[in-house]
């Protein structure tokens, strides 16, 4: 199953066949359907396996106290998972079926889901931020989660097109200027 998610993360979907697949996991294509039912069934197998992963990794920064700690650390843990030496560089969520052909659909409907958990996951952590007084009352918090969400996608492009960490690090750290600021508290008898 890893040799399968590996081949998927490197060449998405549609690039991955499969020849390859049953090469790469050591047996012949009855075989492979015998086992997974299909390519597509396979993907989505594969597809749980990297969720667990990269959930483990990257989630729970997001339930840190400060929920502006715990985005900056979860945007940096991404960053970190998706340009590591040693695996494919950028995200199988986002390069595994972003187009492709007639047969990919649905795949493609079911990775474009997967991201919009995500960004759902980001929503969450900034309205429990905006309760407990973390983010300005008014605070259009799915703007900023889908805000978030698109630079958390970014890191995916730009690990895949080969930039270092170290730079993915500092773009986050410019993304996280975009937090909005919470007032300071009013003194007692002003207005």
């Amino acid at each position: 199953m890893d040799q399968a998610l590996v081949l998927f993360w490197e060449k998405g979907y549609e690039g991955t066949s499969l020849t390859d697949l049953a090469e790469a996991i050591g047996v012949n294509k009855p075989s492979l359907y015998a086992a997974f039912g299909g390519k597509e069934q396979l993907f989505f197998k594969v597809l749980a396996r990297y969720q667990e992963r990269l959930g483990a990794f990257a989630a729970p920064s997001l339930e840190l106290p400060s929920a502006r700690k715990g985005l900056e650390a979860f945007l940096r843990a991404l960053a970190t998972f998706q340009s590591a030496e040693g695996t494919p560089q950028g995200c199988l969520l986002v390069q595994g079926a972003l187009a492709g052909s007639e047969e990919s659909r649905q795949v493609a409907r079911v990775l474009c889901e997967v991201r919009e958990s995500g960004v759902e996951m980001i929503r969450q952590c900034l309205e429990g931020a905006r309760k407990r007084g973390e983010l300005p009352q008014h605070t259009d918090i799915g703007a900023l989660a889908r805000f978030f969400g698109t630079v958390s996608q970014g890191i995916s492009v730009q690990a895949a097109s080969g930039v270092p960490t170290k730079e993915l690090h500092k773009t986050i750290s410019i993304a996280m200027r975009s937090w909005p600021e919470t007032p300071p508290p009013k003194a007692k008898g002003t207005r």
